[in-house]
């Protein structure tokens, strides 16, 4: 017992805001969205899981390096370095996005919750809502940032209900290594939602201040412009990184399996959130006594598990970008009366996202265009980060090598044909 607290201690050490942030990625509304990609293409797209990983880990090694060289998060150097007008256009554009995932996010907790125990919808949202913001802002951040890593463990949800089901592992085997491509505007909206919820603006710039918001809760200081022990760093962070993406696709890749087996097998191809998912597991699953009971609650865990994880970093990586762009004192580090402008734009972003489920918005709809929304807002920012990373004069001698360039500016080009696929198809009809 002894020695697996100790391994538990010091697996804790080591994962920072690259697990949080890969667990963010996993959030309701991307469980909605890999739901209904499974639901409507059965494993057609499951493909795009292990195709997306490597793009996904350099993207965001890229966006956690720029935080902790510079000691600045991605909207700060992108002000210092590149074009303003970009810059502010992307901040609204995500805050705009952002708000609409939190309240899709809230609303998805609230009914999922609504599974497990019987109190009314608007209750649930507005105490999700309360605990939310009391945590982020009156928490310390050594304390908060805890929190977030024991909700990392919502993750398991899913693997467990993968593991519950009985599956056909050939077709499933064949389907994640050969990619299937169908020309029609449904798939390429789809899938460019897919990639838009898994490689999204949010995380690039969470990631690039939390690893700024690290250097400091470990008190390494700047010396001669840079920080202290930051080899060390580096190397810790791309472990955590790692871990995280791998373990965001694992369970990407779960999700999509549970929907293809359990509602596309059949006949369901459309559901709401991602608490209708959850919901429509019990009547479907079979293999032993209560198994349907038992996949519907696990699930719905995961969903309330990952969307109070989710929350506040989709609000948090908000206010980074517009605080960093109006030059704000910025940090979860800072206490409320020291950053108005940072605590504030979490609040806003926050009650404006739980007011959207009172307002008769389809929260699918919401999810999926958002996805899709931050598939096309992604574009300009990769370019940016790229030249970044990459940039001598910015990075010093701690730039991007080769194949981490090759990698995102790749990212760059598929997010960008996605894009422009999607839109082509739509104009084609």
């Amino acid at each position: 017992m002894f020695k697996f607290r100790k391994k538990l201690k010091n697996f804790f050490k080591v994962i920072g805001p690259g697990v949080v942030t890969g667990a963010a990625d996993d959030d309701p509304s991307g469980i909605a969205t890999y739901t209904q990609t499974g639901a409507q293409f059965g494993y057609g797209q499951l493909w795009t899981a292990l195709l997306t990983l490597p793009f996904l880990t350099a993207t965001q090694e890229a966006c956690a390096r720029i935080g902790a060289v510079t000691g600045k998060g991605l909207a700060a150097n992108i002000k210092e370095h590149y074009n303003k007008k970009v810059l502010f256009a992307d901040v609204l554009l995500v805050f705009l996005a952002n708000t609409i995932n939190i309240g899709a996010d809230i609303g998805a907790m609230a009914s999922a919750a609504q599974l497990i125990i019987s109190i009314n919808f608007a209750i649930l949202t507005l105490g999700f809502t309360v605990l939310i913001l009391v945590l982020e802002i009156f928490i310390s951040y050594r304390k908060y940032s805890k929190i977030l890593k024991w909700l990392v463990l919502a993750f398991l949800s899913y693997p467990i209900t993968l593991f519950m089901i009985h599956q056909p592992w050939a077709t499933i085997a064949r389907a994640t290594l050969i990619p299937n491509i169908e020309i029609s505007f449904a798939f390429f909206f789809i899938i460019t939602g897919v990639i838009g919820t898994t490689i999204s603006p949010y995380m690039f710039f969470w990631e690039s201040s939390q690893e700024v918001e690290e250097l400091k809760a470990k008190h390494l200081y700047k010396i001669l412009g840079m920080p202290r022990g930051l080899k060390n760093f580096l190397r810790s962070l791309r472990w955590d990184n790692l871990f995280g993406m791998l373990l965001s696709q694992f369970t990407t890749w779960s999700i999509i399996i549970v929907a293809a087996t359990v509602l596309n097998q059949n006949g369901i191809t459309n559901i709401g959130t991602a608490a209708d998912a959850a919901r429509s597991l019990e009547p479907l699953v079979s293999g032993f006594s209560n198994a349907g009971l038992i996949a519907k609650s696990i699930f719905a865990i995961g969903v309330i598990g990952l969307g109070l994880l989710a929350v506040p970093v989709l609000s948090g990586s908000a206010s980074y970008a517009l605080s960093e762009a109006m030059s704000w004192r910025e940090g979860l580090n800072l206490k409320l009366k020291r950053a108005h402008g940072f605590y504030g734009v979490i609040t806003i972003a926050t009650l404006i996202g739980l007011m959207i489920n009172f307002i008769g918005i389809d929260p699918i709809r919401a999810l999926v265009f958002t996805a899709v929304f931050n598939g096309v807002v992604s574009v300009p920012l990769l370019f940016l980060i790229a030249k970044i990373a990459r940039s001598e004069k910015i990075m010093g001698n701690y730039r991007s090598g080769q194949i981490s360039n090759i990698l995102v500016w790749s990212t760059f080009g598929i997010m960008s044909a996605s894009a422009i696929a999607m839109f082509i198809t739509l104009v084609q009809g």
